[in-house]
C-alpha cells in the first residue's frame, strides 16, 4: 500500500492572504509545514499542491516535490488534480496552514485503512474535544457531530448539537482539516458538483455526505494552531518560540 502527503497550498486565502508565505521562525509556514510532515517518516512521498509560482518555487528551492494545478474552490478539487497521474493508494491531504502537525495524528488515520481488510473506509478524518465556549462558538472552527460508530452525520460553522436541553452536559469536537482518503475516492469526489450546503458553510467534506458518502471520525488529542487569521500567526510563533527554549 502506497502512501503519500499532499498539501494543498493556494496563495490567496480570504482571511489572510498571502499566509502559507509569511515567516515562522526562520522558514515560511509552507516550508515548515512541508518539511514537518516529511520527517514524521511515514510517507513514500510528500508534495505541495498549488495553483501559485511563488509557493511552488518556494517548495523547489527547499528541495521539496511541488506540482502546479489550475485553480480550485476546494483543497481536496486541488489534491484530486494533483495526485490524478501519480501512483498511490492512499493520500493524506494536510492543510498547509497547520505547521505543528504531529505524527501520532497522521498515524491514526494511516492505521484505519490498514485496519480496513475490507476495502469498507474510502475516507477518513480527525476530530478534537472542544471545552471552551468561546471556541465552541468560533465560527473559524468547524464542528462536527458523529453517530454510534464514529461517522461523520454534519459538518458546521454553527453550534452543534444546539444544547437546549441543559439537563444533559452536550459534547461538542471541532474538525480538524486533515483527511485520508483511498485515491479512487478522492478522484470521485471531484467529479461531483459543490453542493448547496457546502456552498452555505463552506466546508467541503459536506460534499460527501450530501452525495451518500460516509467519513470515518478519529478522535485525537493533538492541539495544534490553524493560521487563518493574522492572530493565529502570533500564537504559532510564540509555540515556535517556547519550543525553543526547551
Amino acid at each position: 500500500m502506497k502512501i503519500i502527503a499532499v498539501i494543498p497550498a493556494r496563495y490567496e486565502a480570504s482571511r489572510f492572504p498571502g499566509k502559507l508565505m509569511q515567516i515562522l521562525g526562520d522558514k515560511t509556514v509552507i516550508a515548515t509545514t512541508y518539511e514537518n510532515v516529511v520527517e514524521t517518516g511515514l510517507f513514500d512521498d510528500v508534495f505541495v499542491a498549488t495553483d501559485s509560482e511563488i509557493i511552488f518555487n518556494e517548495i523547489i528551492e527547499i528541495g521539496g516535490n511541488a506540482v502546479m494545478t489550475s485553480q480550485h474552490e476546494t483543497g481536496s478539487d486541488r489534491i484530486a488534480e494533483a495526485v490524478s497521474n501519480i501512483d498511490c493508494d492512499i493520500v493524506i491531504n494536510v492543510q498547509g496552514d497547520e505547521p505543528f502537525l504531529k505524527t501520532e495524528p497522521l498515524r491514526q488515520l494511516i492505521s484505519v485503512f490498514k485496519d480496513d481488510v475490507e476495502g469498507k473506509i474510502s475516507l477518513t478524518s480527525l476530530k478534537i474535544k472542544l471545552k471552551e465556549k468561546e471556541e465552541i462558538e468560533n465560527p473559524n472552527n468547524v464542528k462536527v457531530i458523529t453517530d454510534n460508530e464514529g461517522f461523520a452525520l454534519y459538518f458546521s460553522r454553527s453550534v452543534i448539537p444546539y444544547p437546549r436541553e441543559t439537563a444533559v452536559k452536550a459534547e461538542y469536537f471541532k474538525h480538524i482539516g486533515v483527511y485520508a482518503f483511498r485515491k479512487n475516492a478522492l478522484l470521485n469526489f471531484a467529479k461531483l458538483p459543490m453542493s448547496p450546503l457546502e456552498i452555505a458553510e463552506k466546508i467541503e467534506c459536506i460534499r460527501y455526505l450530501e452525495y451518500g458518502m460516509k467519513i470515518k471520525m478519529i478522535e485525537t488529542d493533538f492541539v495544534g494552531v490553524g493560521i487563518d487569521v493574522p492572530e493565529d500567526l502570533e500564537k504559532a510563533r510564540e509555540i515556535l518560540k517556547n519550543q525553543t527554549l526547551k
